[in-house]
């Protein structure tokens, strides 16, 4: 049973998240290395590199991502994300994906893996995440993490619903500990028909901007750069965040 000493791996991430800019790769694999470093030579260490079968967390923290590639057609897909060197990580991932596929029934009896990377509280009124429900779900960031932690306490089985071994486990903590540091992953803003923002659990009703990955924007040009248009204002934060 592993305890106290991922439990320490954990604080780790979180200490250091603010120094790391855990938005878009770049940010993820800072986060990683950073922990890589601070756990060198511990006992701790030589546990997670057996879980990960010597794959270091500065690499582990953009697997969560990685394996959006098989979204599209299936973890089988030879275009899709593999990790030939680690079969059994492979599968195990493969059977995370396939118990939280990307586009299931809206319920949270078969989440979306893509859930546990986010949640949308509305920002408009600063509320806390217990002082609403709009937005959040319990398969959502905020949920994931305690869960994973609890499946590496062994207070979880390893052979659960979500199929979140302590392996995944491991894999989810060091990425998702950065997306709960980033602020469109843990807020959205949501607007009436006239644009005007509003406060969902106090009676309005509108849309939500999706942690403003429903808004998008393009970026003038000046001397530093070119014109560029992004997809979303959500892909233009994750990654001019890590740039500067």
């Amino acid at each position: 049973m592993i305890r106290a000493p991922l439990q320490l791996a954990v604080l780790i991430f979180f200490a250091f998240i603010s120094s790391s800019f855990a938005y878009g790769p770049l940010g993820h694999e800072i986060l990683g290395a950073i922990a890589d470093r601070k756990l060198a030579g511990t006992p701790t260490a030589e546990k997670i590199k057996t879980l990960l079968d010597g794959i270091p967390l500065e690499r582990a923290s953009l697997i969560a991502d990685d394996i959006k590639s098989w979204d599209k057609n299936g973890p089988d897909d030879r275009r899709g994300i593999h990790f030939p060197a680690h079969p059994e990580i492979e599968q195990q991932l493969h059977d995370f994906w396939k118990a939280n596929p990307p586009s299931p029934e809206a319920s949270d009896f078969t989440p979306s893996h893509h859930w546990m990377h986010y949640t949308d509280v509305p920002v408009l009124d600063a509320e806390k995440y217990g002082a609403g429900k709009t937005g959040r779900g319990n398969w959502d960031v905020v949920h994931t993490i305690p869960y994973c932690i609890g499946v590496l306490r062994g207070e979880i089985a390893e052979d659960n619903p979500r199929k979140i071994t302590k392996t995944i486990a491991v894999i989810l903590l060091a990425h998702c500990v950065g997306d709960i540091h980033q602020p469109l992953h843990v807020g959205a803003e949501c607007f009436n028909e006239t644009g005007e923002p509003i406060d969902p659990d106090r009676g309005a009703t509108g849309l939500g901007d999706e942690g403003g990955n429903s808004l998008s924007l393009v970026h003038n040009a000046t001397a530093e750069r070119t014109r560029h248009y992004y997809h979303s204002f959500h892909a233009y934060w994750d990654w001019t965040r890590c740039a500067i």
